[in-house]
């Protein structure tokens, strides 16, 4: 029967989704904050550095030259130059200028991908912990996200008998995330060979890879993408970075991707009908990003490392918590199911790891996101990209209301 009330109907396609966990504790924390709480919010995914000046200086001298029209839908040729060079440089990964595509961030180089290519039904593996967004857009399009488990044990990463099992004829994409967010897991070379094998097994899954913390290393980590590691994977692989995490351009809105033309082409269909170009101002800053100086990335990268150290030691030294030591990007995941079923001082059971991050906020005034977010309850995500300072001082709090707690 038509509805002639006039109510508001929403779409069926986001009856199960909303606004990203991460995003509605930003607004939680920043709400306390507003009342007069002295709030530390540890959730956002996004370097508390700036963008470099010669960044900047590039986008300012674009505005200055006039290049602020459309460009070409999938990118100006001198953005994907620069990107072809980098994938060159920094991956061993060739792609000519039809198998490039430059988005208004990496998010949207995903929902490109899975818009052009997902008809109902068809699955999408997932390895969890795994970032908010990717279960998501897979239901928006249609898909069906198979979110596969790997706990701390086997370094949050996936193995090839978890992915030989979680392959169906339905089956058609694997995401991988190296480093992770939110566990700042990575695969080395050996990690990804088995996998890869099983993906040469099963010609009609394909792959996709985010490497947008591929900077974001320590201890001498070594950053490898499968289609440089196995060429012939590389025809059905779409390989993701941006510009947002290594150069400190997360407003910016930048991402782009390499991948198969006829893949690049679909996915242009999509972007034709949703945002067109990016920017052409950030265009330019990501030129300069990705052909200018990158000496400041090492920098930026030992202050992460130091911060790392410190976070993990403090959450291992915390009563029931455990944290295992991140490879890269710059999230802590807190393994917190020793804390579950404990008693707060104010009378009430802490039962899930989104419970026990309510009572954080809302007793020790400090913001972090639960695991249940990210696929893997029993666990909670720091970002530490913040002050030595300021993270002395949540962990702090933390401890404290660790301490507090009773029946652990």
């Amino acid at each position: 029967m038509k509805d002639l009330s006039g109510t508001f109907r929403p779409a069926e396609r986001i009856a199960s989704l909303g606004v990203s966990e991460i995003l509605q504790i930003g607004a939680r924390a920043s709400a306390r904050k507003a009342a007069g709480h002295d709030v530390i919010t540890l959730g956002a995914g996004e370097p508390d550095f700036d963008t470099p000046d010669h960044i900047k200086q590039a986008a300012w001298g674009a505005m200055q030259a006039g290049e602020t029209k459309y460009t070409a839908l999938t990118g100006t040729t001198a953005l994907k130059d620069a990107i072809a060079r980098k994938f060159s440089r920094e991956n061993g990964i060739s792609y000519a200028s039809d198998e490039i595509i430059a988005c208004t961030g990496a998010k949207q180089v995903i929902y490109n991908a899975m818009m052009a290519t997902l008809d109902p039904g068809d699955e999408v593996i997932i390895p969890t912990p795994y970032w908010v967004t990717y279960s998501d857009i897979v239901e928006l399009c249609g898909g069906i996200p198979v979110l596969v488990h790997c706990e701390a044990d086997q370094g949050f990463r996936l193995t090839a008998d978890q992915l030989r099992r979680a392959i169906t004829d339905k089956t058609r994409w694997l995401m991988l995330n190296s480093p992770s967010n939110p566990s700042g897991a990575a695969y080395a070379a050996p990690d990804l060979h088995p996998l890869i094998d099983v993906l040469l097994e099963n010609p009609q899954v394909w792959l996709m890879v985010d490497d947008m913390y591929e900077h974001i290393l320590y201890d001498d980590f070594r950053h490898v993408t499968p289609a440089a590691l196995c060429p012939s994977i590389a025809p059905r692989t779409l390989t993701i970075n941006g510009v947002s995490k290594a150069f400190a351009m997360t407003g910016w809105r930048l991402g782009y991707a390499g991948g198969p033309a006829d893949l690049i082409s679909a996915m242009a269909i999509i972007q034709s009908q949703s945002t067109s170009c990016p920017s052409s101002i950030t265009q330019a800053a990501a030129i300069a990003a990705l052909d200018g100086p990158q000496d400041f990335l090492a920098d930026r990268r030992d202050s992460f490392r130091q911060r790392r150290d410190l976070v993990v030691s403090r959450l291992n030294d915390t009563p029931g918590l455990s944290c295992r030591r991140p490879e890269g990007a710059f999230y802590a995941f807190a393994e917190c199911n020793d804390l579950l079923g404990a008693q707060t001082p104010e009378g009430g059971v802490l039962t899930t790891d989104r419970a026990l991050c309510n009572w954080l906020l809302e007793t020790a005034d400090v913001a972090v996101v639960p695991g249940s977010a990210f696929g893997l309850p029993g666990y909670f995500r720091i970002s530490y990209a913040a002050s030595i300072e300021t993270l002395e001082t949540a962990l702090t709090r933390i401890e404290q209301a660790c301490r507090r707690l009773s029946g652990i």
